[in-house]
Protein backbone atom coordinates (compact mmCIF):
# COMPACT_ATOMS: atom_id res chain seq x y z
CA UNK A 1 0.00 0.00 0.00
CA UNK A 2 6.40 -0.19 -6.63
CA UNK A 3 3.15 -0.26 -3.21
CA UNK A 4 1.57 2.89 -4.93
CA UNK A 5 0.99 0.68 -8.46
CA UNK A 6 -0.09 -2.66 -5.76
CA UNK A 7 -1.95 -0.16 -3.56
CA UNK A 8 -3.94 1.00 -6.87
CA UNK A 9 -4.41 -2.25 -8.27
CA UNK A 10 -5.87 -3.64 -4.91
CA UNK A 11 -8.04 -0.66 -4.64
CA UNK A 12 -9.23 -1.40 -8.36
CA UNK A 13 -9.83 -5.03 -7.81
CA UNK A 14 -11.63 -4.50 -4.20
CA UNK A 15 -14.13 -1.91 -5.64
CA UNK A 16 -14.97 -4.10 -9.06
CA UNK A 17 -15.61 -7.11 -6.91
CA UNK A 18 -19.24 -6.81 -6.42
CA UNK A 19 -19.78 -6.23 -10.27
CA UNK A 20 -17.40 -9.33 -10.93
CA UNK A 21 -18.54 -11.61 -8.22
CA UNK A 22 -16.02 -12.73 -5.99
CA UNK A 23 -12.32 -11.45 -5.65
CA UNK A 24 -9.57 -13.01 -6.95
CA UNK A 25 -7.66 -14.94 -3.84
CA UNK A 26 -5.03 -12.53 -2.89
CA UNK A 27 -7.50 -9.76 -2.80
CA UNK A 28 -9.48 -12.31 -1.03
CA UNK A 29 -7.89 -12.46 1.52
CA UNK A 30 -6.32 -8.68 2.14
CA UNK A 31 -9.85 -8.03 1.94
CA UNK A 32 -10.33 -10.88 5.02
CA UNK A 33 -7.28 -9.17 6.59
CA UNK A 34 -8.88 -6.15 6.92
CA UNK A 35 -12.32 -8.03 8.56
CA UNK A 36 -10.50 -9.28 10.68
CA UNK A 37 -8.19 -5.68 11.46
CA UNK A 38 -11.60 -4.17 12.00
CA UNK A 39 -12.93 -6.76 14.47
CA UNK A 40 -10.23 -6.62 16.37
CA UNK A 41 -9.59 -2.87 16.20
CA UNK A 42 -12.32 -2.36 17.48
CA UNK A 43 -13.84 -0.34 14.77
CA UNK A 44 -17.57 -2.29 14.61
CA UNK A 45 -17.61 -1.43 18.52
CA UNK A 46 -18.57 2.22 18.21
CA UNK A 47 -19.00 2.50 14.29
CA UNK A 48 -21.34 -0.46 14.01
CA UNK A 49 -25.18 0.13 16.09
CA UNK A 50 -25.50 -2.32 18.55
CA UNK A 51 -22.45 -4.66 18.00
CA UNK A 52 -21.42 -4.42 21.29
CA UNK A 53 -24.54 -5.40 23.08
CA UNK A 54 -25.11 -8.08 20.77
CA UNK A 55 -21.72 -9.89 21.11
CA UNK A 56 -20.57 -8.67 17.27
CA UNK A 57 -23.41 -10.80 16.25
CA UNK A 58 -24.84 -7.76 13.56
CA UNK A 59 -24.97 -8.71 10.07
CA UNK A 60 -21.90 -7.73 8.11
CA UNK A 61 -23.75 -5.64 5.75
CA UNK A 62 -24.91 -3.27 8.45
CA UNK A 63 -21.13 -2.72 9.88
CA UNK A 64 -19.28 0.32 9.89
CA UNK A 65 -22.53 2.77 9.02
CA UNK A 66 -21.80 5.03 11.52
CA UNK A 67 -23.66 5.68 14.81
CA UNK A 68 -26.22 8.08 16.76
CA UNK A 69 -25.10 7.10 20.16
CA UNK A 70 -23.06 10.03 21.11
CA UNK A 71 -20.01 10.05 22.99
CA UNK A 72 -20.04 13.19 25.70
CA UNK A 73 -17.33 14.73 27.93
CA UNK A 74 -14.87 17.75 28.40
CA UNK A 75 -14.84 18.07 24.85
CA UNK A 76 -18.41 17.94 23.41
CA UNK A 77 -20.13 14.93 21.96
CA UNK A 78 -18.31 13.34 19.39
CA UNK A 79 -20.40 10.76 16.54
CA UNK A 80 -18.88 7.65 15.29
CA UNK A 81 -18.32 8.39 11.66
CA UNK A 82 -19.96 6.38 8.85
CA UNK A 83 -16.79 5.01 7.69
CA UNK A 84 -18.02 3.40 4.37
CA UNK A 85 -19.42 7.17 3.29
CA UNK A 86 -16.01 8.76 4.64
CA UNK A 87 -13.63 6.18 2.55
CA UNK A 88 -16.25 6.58 -0.17
CA UNK A 89 -14.76 9.57 -1.44
CA UNK A 90 -10.82 8.58 -1.18
CA UNK A 91 -8.08 6.64 -3.32
CA UNK A 92 -5.88 4.51 -1.39
CA UNK A 93 -3.59 7.22 -1.65
CA UNK A 94 -5.77 9.38 0.09
CA UNK A 95 -6.67 7.45 2.50
CA UNK A 96 -3.67 6.54 3.87
CA UNK A 97 -2.49 9.81 4.13
CA UNK A 98 -5.72 10.74 6.06
CA UNK A 99 -5.09 7.47 8.31
CA UNK A 100 -1.63 8.77 8.93
CA UNK A 101 -2.75 12.24 10.08
CA UNK A 102 -5.82 12.03 11.81
CA UNK A 103 -6.41 13.34 15.06
CA UNK A 104 -9.81 13.18 16.70
CA UNK A 105 -11.77 14.09 20.04
CA UNK A 106 -12.68 11.22 22.00
CA UNK A 107 -13.02 8.16 21.98
CA UNK A 108 -11.42 7.23 19.36
CA UNK A 109 -8.48 5.46 19.28
CA UNK A 110 -6.92 7.82 16.38
CA UNK A 111 -3.42 6.78 17.18
CA UNK A 112 -3.75 3.13 16.63
CA UNK A 113 -5.03 4.03 12.43
CA UNK A 114 -1.85 6.56 12.57
CA UNK A 115 0.53 3.42 13.51
CA UNK A 116 -0.81 0.80 11.50
CA UNK A 117 1.48 -0.86 8.78
CA UNK A 118 0.86 -0.43 5.05
CA UNK A 119 -0.51 -3.30 4.87
CA UNK A 120 -2.61 -2.86 7.06
CA UNK A 121 -3.95 0.49 5.85
CA UNK A 122 -4.35 -1.60 2.59
CA UNK A 123 -6.58 -4.63 3.85
CA UNK A 124 -8.60 -2.41 6.32
CA UNK A 125 -9.46 -0.32 3.27
CA UNK A 126 -9.85 -2.92 0.58
CA UNK A 127 -12.59 -4.34 3.44
CA UNK A 128 -14.43 -1.17 3.97
CA UNK A 129 -14.31 -0.89 0.19
CA UNK A 130 -15.96 -3.98 0.03
CA UNK A 131 -19.30 -3.66 1.97
CA UNK A 132 -19.75 -1.16 -1.21
CA UNK A 133 -21.50 2.34 0.32
CA UNK A 134 -24.03 2.62 2.54
CA UNK A 135 -25.83 4.80 5.05
CA UNK A 136 -26.10 8.13 6.50
CA UNK A 137 -23.70 10.47 7.71
CA UNK A 138 -23.59 10.60 11.59
CA UNK A 139 -24.50 13.62 13.43
CA UNK A 140 -21.92 16.32 13.44
CA UNK A 141 -19.79 16.81 16.72
CA UNK A 142 -21.20 19.04 19.11
CA UNK A 143 -19.04 21.69 21.26
CA UNK A 144 -18.61 21.53 25.08
CA UNK A 145 -21.81 22.92 27.18
CA UNK A 146 -24.42 21.76 23.87
CA UNK A 147 -26.90 19.30 25.10
CA UNK A 148 -27.30 16.41 22.49
CA UNK A 149 -30.24 15.48 21.99
CA UNK A 150 -30.22 12.09 21.78
CA UNK A 151 -28.51 9.58 24.00
CA UNK A 152 -24.88 9.20 25.09
CA UNK A 153 -22.43 7.53 26.80
CA UNK A 154 -20.93 10.15 29.39
CA UNK A 155 -17.01 10.05 29.80
CA UNK A 156 -16.22 12.15 33.04
CA UNK A 157 -12.97 14.69 32.96
CA UNK A 158 -9.38 13.69 33.17
CA UNK A 159 -7.70 12.53 36.04
CA UNK A 160 -5.82 15.76 37.95
CA UNK A 161 -2.25 15.71 36.81
CA UNK A 162 -1.07 14.84 40.56
CA UNK A 163 -3.34 11.31 40.62
CA UNK A 164 -1.89 10.59 37.05
CA UNK A 165 1.48 11.28 38.25
CA UNK A 166 1.57 8.69 41.25
CA UNK A 167 0.36 5.53 39.09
Amino acid sequence: MSKSLLGAALLLAASCAGAAGAPPAADAALIQQGRYLSVIGGCNDCHTPGFGLTGGKVPEAQWLLGDKLGFSGPWGTTYPANVRLRLATMDLAAFKTYARALTTRPPMPYWALNTMSDHDLEALYAFVKSLGTAGDAAPAALPPGVQPKGPVVTFPGPPPAAATAQR
